[in-house]
């Protein structure tokens, strides 16, 4: 049995009636999944600009890029733009996306461990500020690109430093063991670094460094911080990125850092070791999770006496993979009662032909959940929309932002005529 939602999970922005109905940035989530149906996605967005003005705070002006691969559109390409953060960007489409919204080309940073060298032709040919080098074949590409057009773009050497961070296996980054950025442990670093201050085609600013995703402790965090500067101060260059990575609560139970405690305990550990490059950093799900709310369709109740009840809904896997990529733990709450008391115990499950379309392995609701009521799922700002597919030819769903009692959809509910254009 569980207890109410916990207040913490839910955007900057939630208020609750008398009666527990929810609304976020004074608008209802009920009224909201009847009227844009569901599934539906809807974001805080002053939750989402305090956060990147309290990253901007610790960090300061030119010190913060958010890490678009945690959600991207349009619109969230503006509000970092507006919030006066860079922008991380890791593929050709998501620069094209950054560039479409008319985010300035000198404040993005291109990342990616395969960059072909259309990529990163693009992002020369666009004025991209910083590319973040991951192996010896991108310095070829770039040597080949300089000697065909003449450029030399600035770039930071990504290095894997070695630590280990406290994480699921598919987000640690750091290790040795990694296909991300040159290791230090193998002279590969090193290498890099002399090749690259050598090379005519690039002009080297920098380090790069970055342990992985959803990590909750803070030392991780500062040993990664130690262990850079002690391969990166000898080398004297002007720049230093430590990444992002900071985890976020998902469950009851979950405490995460803040990101003024996490930006706190890198820049004392980088005064520690001595840094006096310019530091910076990329927090993507730290923006963007606990900002949004997915909002379902209970379509079917399944009781098993003596083994489980299932509660089925419109979307699943195809809007959110991460519980089946990663066991990823999640709420589960009723929008119309919200403070309500959650004896009843349910595995939420989608509509998709895989038994693993799971969303909420082990989720509690109020005894009176029904076939026709709205699900929410808390959390879900960060890799749902950003990773989702069209499995079983479903639609992915529609994105709003919420502000002072006003909607704004940004991104419109894919059709079934959408799934066709691309067939010939």
């Amino acid at each position: 049995m569980a207890g109410p939602l916990p207040p913490h999970l839910l955007p900057d922005g939630a208020t609750s009636d008398a009666g527990g109905r929810l609304s976020v940035a004074g608008c209802d989530l009920v009224d909201l999944a009847g009227e844009f149906g569901t599934p539906l996605i809807v974001y805080d967005e002053d939750h989402l600009r305090a956060r990147c003005g309290e990253a901007r705070a610790v960090f300061g002006e030119g010190g913060v890029a958010y890490a678009a691969k945690a959600f991207l559109c349009r619109a969230m390409v503006q509000l970092v733009q507006q919030e006066g953060l860079h922008l991380d960007v890791s593929t050709d489409g998501e620069l094209h996306v950054a560039l479409a919204a008319g985010f300035p080309p000198q404040r993005l940073v291109l990342h990616g461990n395969n960059k072909s060298p259309e990529e990163l032709a693009s992002a020369v040919d666009a004025g991209v500020g910083r590319i973040v080098v991951d192996s010896f074949d991108e310095l070829d590409r770039l040597d080949a690109l300089a000697a065909e057009r003449g450029c030399r773009p600035a770039v930071l050497l990504r290095v894997t430093p070695g630590v280990e961070a406290h994480t699921h296996v598919y987000l640690t980054t750091g290790r040795d063991d990694s296909k991300f950025g040159f290791t230090v442990s193998t002279g590969a670093a090193a290498e890099a670094v002399e090749r690259a201050r050598a090379a005519g085609s690039v002009e080297l600013l920098g380090i790069h460094a970055h342990i992985g995703s959803q990590v909750f402790r803070l030392d991780s965090f500062a040993q990664a911080v130690s262990t850079v500067a002690a391969f990166a101060n000898p080398l004297g260059l002007a720049e230093l990125s430590v990444g992002g990575g900071l985890g976020v609560a998902y469950v009851t139970g979950e405490e995460a850092p803040s990101i003024t405690a996490w930006g706190e305990a890198v820049l004392e550990a980088a005064a520690a070791a001595g840094v006096t490059a310019r530091l910076s950093v990329e927090p993507g799900r730290a923006i963007t999770a606990a900002a949004a709310i997915a909002l379902y369709e209970v379509g079917t109740v399944k009781d098993l006496p003596g083994i489980r009840t299932y509660v089925a809904v419109d979307g699943g896997m195809s809007d959110n993979p991460r519980p089946v990529l990663y066991g990823s733990g999640y709420e589960v709450f009723l929008p119309r009662a919200a403070t309500a008391e959650r004896p009843r115990a349910v595995r939420v499950v989608g509509k998709h032909c895989e038994s693993g379309d799971v969303l909420v392995s082990d989720g509690w609701v109020p005894p009176d959940l029904a076939v026709g009521d709205v699900l929410g799922v808390p959390v879900a700002g960060a890799y749902g929309y950003a990773m989702a597919s069209n499995y079983n030819k479903v639609p992915r769903p529609a994105v709003l932002f919420l502000r002072n009692g006003e909607v704004r959809p940004v991104i419109r509910r894919e059709t079934y005529d959408d799934l066709l254009r691309l067939d010939l």
